[in-house]
């Protein structure tokens, strides 16, 4: 899924109140923490990913991360990775892009 300028502008203020649900350490990204992050998406449809280590590789890892959940990265801002994965029932989607 592609994401227009503007669809990407929604999701980015739609993420500010959000906290990071997803928290890469030390150990970086492990399949488990995908398993993770794929379910948080599966509840939340937007959620935000915390880069604790692993800064200087965020974007990169951000990508691989939302490949793996066959999810979007919205948006990289500080340490802070927004990942966007609309939920595939229409009657379960919390979040309407049109």
């Amino acid at each position: 899924m592609e994401l227009t300028s503007k669809q990407r502008k929604i999701l980015t203020s739609l993420s500010n109140p959000l906290e990071p649900l997803v928290i890469v350490g030390q150990n970086g990204v492990t399949e488990g923490l995908e398993q993770k992050t794929a379910q948080c998406l599966e509840h939340h449809e937007l959620i935000k990913v915390k880069f604790n280590e692993f800064k200087d590789e965020k974007l990169e890892l951000a990508k691989n991360l939302a490949d793996s959940c066959e999810a979007v990265l919205v948006r990289v801002i500080g340490n802070i990775a927004i990942l966007y994965k609309q939920n595939p029932d229409p009657e379960k989607r919390v979040i309407k892009l049109k």
